[in-house]
């Protein structure tokens, strides 16, 4: 399966523009061969325009998944769209299953090739180290998987690579794939490749970050999406610029290193 990380440089509160830019990619992306799309978190208000939110909030059945499932069709190619700002009242008057009836909620949706809905992730683990996130945003409480390409893809959200547990239950769940829409900002280098790498070694899985660029008035997006192997193996990365990373990715890898190298045989749950 070819894989292709989305690195947009995405600009605060201009989400016609983001999702042009968006949908650009995809393109690009399909008329490269790829077969899923990674696109990064709140990739169409920001991250960081908290005060945007609620403004620019819709369902998950709404314009901007909709132009993104047109486009996913268009060019035969699934689409991780991650993330936008979720309107749950909206969402849950679209027939939706949302964990709360009302509030926001940061949401993923993965798109199949035909532009339908396959799954949909909510952001677990909520910033709230001077940050918004946490006062204005509803956390997620489902764990889904999506078949896609020979692979079990699980998602998750940026901060949520900071929690290993999420990461083993997606384990539990057969994930061989898991891909992190992301806005993770300067200074923190070190902790974006270090917990990228160490959850794909750690549960011997494949690890796909996808990452924004550009500038908010209190913080400044990294770059550096990156490609991981079930070994750790970075396998493709990028700078701080707006990029199209891409891979090649074989389900049959994940198998290989579990078997070379059984320790998720030897792992423990039952501690007293």
């Amino acid at each position: 399966m070819r894989i292709a990380l989305a690195q947009l440089e995405i600009e605060a509160g201009a989400v016609e523009h983001n999702v042009d830019s968006a949908i650009e990619a995809i393109r690009r992306a399909g008329s490269d061969s790829a077969d899923l799309v990674v696109l990064p978190e709140l990739f169409t208000v920001g991250y960081f325009a908290f005060d945007l939110y609620a403004r620019h909030a819709e369902s998950v059945a709404g314009e901007t998944i909709g132009r993104l499932a047109n486009a996913a069709r268009d060019t035969d190619t699934a689409v991780l769209a991650g993330s936008i700002v979720e309107d749950l009242a909206a969402s849950a008057a679209d027939g939706i299953d949302v964990p709360q009836s009302s509030g926001l909620a940061n949401a993923s949706v993965f798109l199949g090739p035909e532009g339908d809905r396959r799954g949909t992730y909510r952001k677990h683990h909520l910033f709230g180290y001077d940050s918004a996130e946490s006062s204005l945003l509803e956390p997620g409480e489902r764990v889904d998987t999506v078949e896609f390409g020979g692979f079990t893809v699980g998602m998750t959200t940026c901060y949520d690579l900071r929690f290993p547990e999420l990461y083993r239950r997606l384990v539990d769940e057969g994930a061989t794939l898991v891909c992190v829409p992301s806005a993770w900002p300067y200074p923190r280098v070190e902790h974006w490749e270090l917990f990228g790498q160490a959850r794909a070694v750690e549960n011997q899985l494949y690890v796909a970050a996808a990452n924004g660029v550009g500038s908010f008035e209190d913080a400044e997006l990294l770059g550096r999406s990156t490609v991981y192997d079930p070994w750790g193996t970075v396998l493709a990365s990028s700078a701080d610029e707006p990029a199209l990373v891409t891979a090649e990715l074989d389900p049959d890898r994940v198998e290989r290193v579990r078997e070379g190298f059984p320790a998720l045989a030897d792992r423990r749950t039952d501690w007293g």
